[in-house]
């Protein structure tokens, strides 16, 4: 973690941290569950944990506000619930049902609530980036004082967007903040063996934007650079990239083990020496809180997640029948004509057919 920025004295007074533990605590319940259900077979494709992460997810979405935008990649589940969409939804939209965030359409890797500014969840690896940018420029030329949070994994850094997004973000001088979530593995591949410069932040330094190394299960440290930065996004209209120095307890994804790249020593000694959760447990403690004030907090935290699989379970599947509605948006059939029919018997539905191939 060299060259982290931590922070010596906490800023976070006792009322607001056990908010935020809160918040903290309740996505990692959440994705517990998820693992477990996942297990069961309630959710389907791929579906990417953040356990470890919290002090990074929760930290950096504090700092926006409700004009700003915020666009991550997919591993989604903690930035949603910390930017206020229900736990309910995030479940549902996981069993791939009509109550999810995304109506059931996206699933764990294309959480979306328009309503909150949140612009996904997105399955391509540095895919997010573009759209991120997009969105800063458009606040730009329609004059809003708006901040773009854009968040990414250090394997996304050595994708062609990356470079791309900045370069404009540099040139055009735009709101945006690129937030790196380094968990020290691109799937299973270190940093280190990775990327020619594995401390990502000076990756910026070649656009001629400010960049800064933090420590992300300090969540004062992150609080602090993600405040600052996005403050100044919004006034001086500048980006910047912040990385986050973190790690994930589990694998890649559900279906990866996690040990094959990695220790079982190694994920022990992050969990016993810098369990964000714990960390501010701690803190909590020391600035008073009573221990039975917390307690009350993390259960609620299992019966908020008790609740969330049971809205899950009970929402119903999307029908078929809207399953292509969306595509196309209004106003541009004129634009697609010639590929709307989508076959050389000239179809312009989209249908199902239960004997087809019999």
């Amino acid at each position: 973690m060299a060259g982290a920025v931590t922070t010596d004295e906490p800023s976070v007074g006792p009322v607001e941290r056990l908010s935020l533990y809160s918040s903290m605590v309740l996505s990692r319940e959440f994705e517990t569950e998820a693992e477990r259900q996942y297990k069961a077979a309630k959710i389907g494709g791929y579906c990417h944990l953040s356990s470890g992460q919290e002090a990074a997810t929760v930290g950096c979405v504090e700092g926006l506000g409700e004009d700003d935008y915020l666009v991550t990649g997919y591993r989604c589940h903690g930035f949603a619930l910390a930017r206020g969409v229900p736990p309910e939804e995030v479940m549902a939209e996981l069993f791939g049902r009509q109550g999810g965030c995304a109506h059931g359409r996206g699933g764990s890797m294309h959480l979306l609530d328009v309503d909150r500014n949140y612009y996904g969840g997105w399955g391509i690896v540095a895919g997010q980036l573009p759209v991120a940018t997009g969105l800063a420029l458009g606040a730009v030329r329609q004059d809003r004082r708006s901040a773009v949070l854009c968040e990414l994994g250090d394997g996304a850094v050595n994708m062609g967007a990356w470079h791309e997004s900045l370069n404009l973000a540099a040139l055009w001088d735009l709101p945006i903040v690129f937030l790196v979530v380094n968990n020290s593995y691109g799937m299973g591949t270190s940093v280190e063996r990775a990327s020619a410069e594995p401390e990502i932040y000076r990756r910026a330094e070649a656009h001629r934007m400010h960049g800064e190394r933090i420590d992300g299960n300090d969540l004062d440290a992150v609080l602090e650079a993600s405040t600052r930065l996005l403050d100044r996004a919004r006034s001086e209209r500048l980006p910047a990239v912040i990385e986050a120095v973190t790690y994930r307890y589990r694998g890649h994804s559900v279906a990866d083990a996690g040990i094959a790249y990695r220790s079982k020593e190694e994920v022990a000694s992050w969990k016993e020496h810098r369990d964000p959760i714990s960390l501010q447990r701690d803190l909590l403690l020391t600035q008073g809180v009573p221990e039975d004030e917390i307690a009350g907090v993390e259960r609620a935290a299992i019966e908020a997640v008790r609740r969330a699989v049971e809205f899950a379970d009970s929402s119903p599947e999307p029908s078929t029948d809207e399953m292509a509605s969306g595509v196309y948006s209004p106003g541009s059939a004129r634009q697609f004509e010639r590929m709307r029919p989508g076959s050389p018997f000239g179809e312009a539905s989209l249908t199902f057919d239960a004997g087809l191939g019999s």
